[in-house]
């Protein structure tokens, strides 16, 4: 295999994606680069002022069927892929009169994006490219001759090896080479993904997952782990489409929380400013109020000393009187649908606050999937797009909620959708008042719920712990009384949880017998 740098004499140009190729194509001319083209790439080369050769005029062909037939022949593949140290190839390549290709330039045709805007089926396969893919795997497997490049990211790391050595080094046509391979894998992924959605199959036989490095990470959840985050093709508001105004470079445990957190708060999409303040992943004070500073001042309630060093979401613009809450305490990351000039200002004096803001919030019903890994495999589900409302609920108790304990019973309900199982929450009047996260047992995380709400109360100086005269969420049905009762004696008036144990009716007994009023769902929640 040739390792020495090699020249480029001619290239070839066939890209959808034309940001850019005019002024890579004229840098290329001007280093004596033959253009070789496609289409409308070389429609627009020309319209430049280029000289630029059809494809046509390497096989003889033109092109046909509406541009499906252009570049499989052997006149573009066997340029790609002779070697050219063999002797037999270049004797090839004489006999047929086949002219190597020494540098491709192909990015594919928008499928991603035409699914991404809701073609129809027939638009889609249309926007399946077949000699694109075919010719950048021809290239890319000839890399120790032929420079491949699919990314417009890469066009000045070309131009630079051929300006200061006149010829690709065999380290960057690996690289190149890698990149083009990861790249058709990703298509190839994409197309795939969409066939099984479009055909109805929920669980193919294979299935792919494709990713762009958005940035390189110091490391991952702790400093001897290696991490990069990788943003999808679908485009969903948060923390992968988030700007960042400020602060220092995201960790891969705030990319983690600022997700959770923003997720959390996106269910809160319809109705009054809301807030989430996230710890490790999980909720550590929910609350909607009258404006978004009441809000946050309702959440931090919730927990004040875990909430040290958190992540807030919010589900409204940032507001100079929440940025002002909002910094009287460490915080790491805020990120929400905007902020205010007064706002930014007040965060500018916090150079290590991250501020994220999107366009919008996310679609908390949206479909999608979710994966995990496990040793030697993947598994793979439906993400939780799970939401209940008022008509949902059964009422199994002789006392029912009142207006205001429905209200609450929901949000509670909401808010425990997003907490490590097993989850208990309290709320009152729009806010939680006590949180228990990632418990082995219902009954514990019941307690510690319960004692959260004694240190809130300490922690504002209320008279009483803040459960009491609330309602209570469980994600999963009460196996037992028992943490249905720790519930009661914490000062909860009202229920809400998915029911389905086989103990239901010894739960539904001792609600009754406490005075509770309990409603089901149906549905339940855990989060793992």
């Amino acid at each position: 295999m040739q390792t020495a740098t090699t020249p480029v004499k001619r290239a070839l140009l066939s890209v959808s994606d034309k940001d850019g190729i005019a002024d890579f194509a004229k840098a290329l001319a001007g280093l004596g680069v033959e253009l070789v083209s496609t289409g409308g790439t070389a429609k627009l080369l020309r319209d430049e002022g280029l000289d630029v050769k059809d494809v046509s005029d390497l096989t003889g062909f033109p092109e046909m069927m509406d541009g499906r037939v252009k570049t499989l022949h052997p006149g573009v593949h066997g340029g790609l892929l002779a070697l050219r140290d063999k002797d037999d190839h270049v004797a090839s390549m004489e006999e047929h009169g086949i002219a190597a290709i020494d540098l491709l330039v192909v990015n594919l045709y928008p499928f991603e994006k035409t699914v991404a805007a809701g073609a129809d089926y027939d638009t889609c396969i249309e926007n399946i490219d077949i000699g694109g893919p075919a010719m950048i795997r021809a290239a890319a497997k000839n890399h120790a001759h032929v420079g491949v490049v699919t990314d417009t990211e890469d066009y000045a790391a070309v131009l630079a090896e051929l300006d200061q050595h006149g010829g690709l080094s065999l380290e960057l046509k690996k690289k190149l080479a890698a990149n083009a391979y990861a790249r058709t894998a990703a298509y190839d992924a994409a197309i795939s993904t969409w066939f099984a959605k479009a055909i109805g199959d929920e669980t193919p036989r294979r299935v792919t997952v494709s990713g762009t490095l958005r940035q390189s990470l110091r490391y991952g959840e702790n400093p001897h782990q290696q991490a990069a985050f990788y943003v999808a093709s679908e485009t969903v508001e948060g923390v992968s489409t988030a700007r960042q105004v400020q602060g220092k470079e995201l960790s891969y445990n705030n990319i983690n929380d600022t997700d959770a957190a923003f997720e959390l708060v996106s269910e809160f999409d319809g109705g009054e400013p809301a807030v989430a303040i996230i710890k490790h992943a999980n909720p550590c004070g929910v609350a909607t109020g009258a404006s978004i500073e009441d809000a946050y001042r309702l959440a931090l309630r919730c927990d004040p000393v875990s909430a040290f060093g958190g992540i807030v979401a919010l589900n409204r613009p940032l507001t100079e009187e929440a940025a002002i809450e909002i910094t009287k305490i460490f915080t790491e990351v805020v990120i929400a649908p905007g902020a205010d000039e007064a706002a930014m200002k007040i965060f500018a004096a916090k150079k290590n606050l991250r501020l994220l803001l999107t366009e919008g919030l996310a679609d908390a019903g949206r479909g999608g999937e979710m994966l995990k890994t496990i040793a030697g495999g993947l598994l793979r589900q439906s993400r939780d797009a799970g939401r209940i409302a008022a008509d949902d609920l059964e009422i199994v108790t002789k006392r029912q909620p009142n207006e205001q304990e429905l209200a609450d019973l929901l949000f509670a309900f909401r808010v425990a959708k997003h907490v490590k199982s097993n989850a208990i929450v309290y709320a009152k009047d729009g806010a939680t008042v006590g949180i228990g996260a990632g418990q082995m047992s219902r009954l514990d995380s019941s307690r510690i719920a319960a004692r959260k709400s004694q240190d809130a109360a300490e922690a504002c100086g209320a008279d009483k712990p803040l459960a009491v005269g609330s309602v209570v969420a469980s994600d999963a049905f009460f196996p037992f009384p028992d943490g249905l009762l720790a519930a009661a004696e914490a000062g909860a008036t009202a229920v809400i949880q998915p029911g389905g144990s086989i103990k239901d009716k010894d739960v539904i007994s001792a609600a009754d017998d406490a005075g509770l009023a309990m409603v089901f769902t149906g549905m339940r929640h855990f989060r793992h």
